[in-house]
């Protein structure tokens, strides 16, 4: 027991308190038998095969520099210390830490890699994303979110067995590898369910992406000889436009790949999937009696030219796939006999539950809200009655696409029960 009025000596740590016990223990051993524990102590240590001789040379030393250390610096020096400046001084550590520095990044990068596709887990996805909103808040930069899912994976694993869905995975991811910037992250974060991180992308540049590696993942399944069509689906939210917090983000991109699926695989057969650009085509819906005065040409929102020009068509149908809605229809007015080649599902496409908006007039005094909109016009709903004039000027501000300047001309109003003012416009060039 300590002296009355002496503090008692500071306690060991474990690893400490070990080695002195170690050390103890291997002064009341013969030398054939303190050989062979050290032996098998060093190779623990070290992962290196020692002689019996090597070990207790090295336990010596060991002892000798602790009580040099222990000299030098007037207090006591712990075994620990003296064994690791021992073996770091013998080039059996190249790096003096008891624990090999190329285990520790093999044991970090399991914690958050999957091990089948390599791609990081979920874990890592819920903190990148975290890390990237951030960043993108910080220096006001877009951020866009993809989720991607495998259609018809489950049929793959009950045809040709778990083996080749495995294959099937790891094309999958592959493929994301090869599509991402060094800025990109991609995840597998379920089953048959990947994310893409896009740091610095906009909505048109992520949608371009998602087709690209849709492409790509239908090719490099060739090779496989599969007898089911497998094909990859997406959906895409952007920040700021769609929300600001992770969990909106998941949330829409969700919805619009879900919206996409139903879109492209309404009819399950055993042919290849259509793309979002290519759903089935239906007739030009005819003209309602209610609206005469529509203009006799409508223009895309997103060329400013003619609907008859079928790639600015096609253009407009994929840019409304994307947002998670089926291709919208030319607008219901008097057109001459024309051959449609672009698909059509839907007479308009509506915006309700999205930030999407139009600033009216030269000066940007009024803003109004977009209820929803078409190839051939737009619904628009303000806060009060107001007098509109034949030809007005609007900016369209839409998800998905850029704000786009177009004329409008009103051809139908009605006041809302919310004493809301609701008119609808079509578009003329």
């Amino acid at each position: 027991m300590p002296s009355p009025g002496t503090s008692a000596p500071p306690r060991l740590p474990i690893e400490d308190s070990y080695l002195e016990l170690l050390a103890d223990t291997l002064e009341s051993l013969d030398l054939p038998a303190r050989g062979q524990f050290l032996q098998r102590y060093f190779r623990a240590v070290t992962h290196l095969d020692l002689r019996e001789s090597q070990c207790l040379q090295f336990w010596d030393e060991i002892l000798v520099r602790r009580r040099e250390l222990s000299e030098f610096l007037h207090r006591p020096v712990s075994l620990k210390t003296a064994l690791v400046d021992v073996l770091a001084s013998a080039g059996w550590f190249r790096v003096p830490v008891l624990i090999e520095y190329d285990e520790l990044k093999k044991l970090r990068l399991n914690a958050v890699t999957d091990a089948l596709t390599g791609l990081y887990n979920r874990r890592l996805f819920n903190e990148a994303f975290e890390k990237e909103l951030n960043r993108a808040r910080r220096y006001g930069l877009p951020l866009a979110l993809v989720i991607l899912d495998l259609h018809r994976f489950k049929e793959v694993n009950d045809r040709h067995g778990h083996p080749r869905g495995d294959e099937v995975l790891r094309s999958a991811a592959t493929t994301l590898k090869s599509a991402l910037r060094t800025s990109d992250s991609a995840f597998r974060i379920g089953g048959d369910e990947f994310a893409l991180l896009l740091p610095q992308t906009d909505a048109a540049q992520a949608l371009a992406l998602s087709r690209r590696v849709e492409t790509v993942f239908t090719e490099m399944l060739q090779p496989l000889q599969l007898s089911v069509s497998v094909s990859m689906d997406h959906g895409v939210a952007t920040f700021p436009q769609d929300g600001e917090q992770a969990d909106q983000l998941i949330r829409v991109a969700d919805e619009r790949l879900y919206r996409l699926k139903h879109a492209n695989h309404g009819k399950a057969t055993d042919t290849p999937t259509r793309t979002a650009t290519s759903p089935e085509p239906a007739a030009p819906a005819p003209a309602p009696a209610e609206r005469p005065e529509v203009a006799s040409r409508t223009i895309s929102i997103e060329t400013k030219r003619t609907v008859e020009k079928t790639e600015n068509a096609l253009t407009v149908a994929a840019s409304a796939a994307a947002a998670g809605i089926s291709a919208p229809s030319p607008s219901p007015v008097s057109q001459p006999p024309h051959v449609y080649t672009v698909p059509r599902k839907a007479e308009r496409v509506s915006m309700t539950g999205t930030n999407a908006y139009a600033i009216l007039g030269e000066q940007g005094a009024r803003r109004a809200r977009v209820l929803d909109l078409g190839f051939g016009g737009v619904a628009l709903e303000l806060e009060s009655a107001e007098d509109l004039p034949d030809n007005l000027l609007a900016v369209l501000h839409v998800p998905i696409l850029p704000p786009v300047r177009v004329n409008l001309k009103p051809v139908w109003s009605k006041r809302a029960s919310d004493s809301s003012y609701r008119f609808g416009c079509c578009f003329i060039s």
